[in-house]
């Protein structure tokens, strides 16, 4: 690749980076989207098998509810690149090569996002002193958050 390419790229992916306000926003918004599906998953399992405070239920009841949010997840991302937070702010997941992600890597990502919310987000907090403002999950499989443009017809 020659320098006037190499200049090109770079200069393509930092204005195609999103600022830190766009990710915390989109943040916010697939979180409120995660509370609704485990509302939905909840009303149906308690529904299905009923009270599940305690016993085994409890776990089956935690693990779909895993299940459902990373199902839910996995699926925006192998569709389309975008959760519902991700539309509204015009952001999309893509690989190191602008495609979408391979199921694999979405799980993967799925997971370092558990993860990483299990360390009290830091992960997340990650992307304040990322150069490139990736997520460490990100910066780990090799995946970023893009900003989309509308293209005129």
């Amino acid at each position: 690749m020659h320098n006037k390419e190499q200049a090109q790229l770079i200069t393509k992916n930092v204005m195609n980076r999103p600022n830190l306000l766009k990710l915390g926003a989109c943040f916010v918004y697939d979180c409120l989207a995660v509370i609704a599906i485990c509302f939905a998953i909840a009303f149906l399992f308690i529904g299905l098998f009923g009270d599940s405070t305690h016993g085994t239920k409890r776990y089956f009841l935690q693990l779909s509810l895993w299940l459902g949010v990373g199902l839910y997840f996995v699926w925006c991302w192998l569709k389309s690149g975008q959760t519902l937070g991700m539309r509204t702010w015009k952001l999309k997941l893509v690989d190191q090569h602008g495609q979408l992600l391979m199921p694999l890597a979405a799980m993967l990502r799925y997971g370092l996002v558990c993860l990483s919310l299990m360390l009290f987000g830091l992960g997340f907090l990650w992307a304040l002193i990322d150069r490139d403002r990736l997520y460490i999950h990100d910066r780990l499989i090799g995946s970023r958050i893009i900003q989309c443009h509308l293209r005129s017809t």
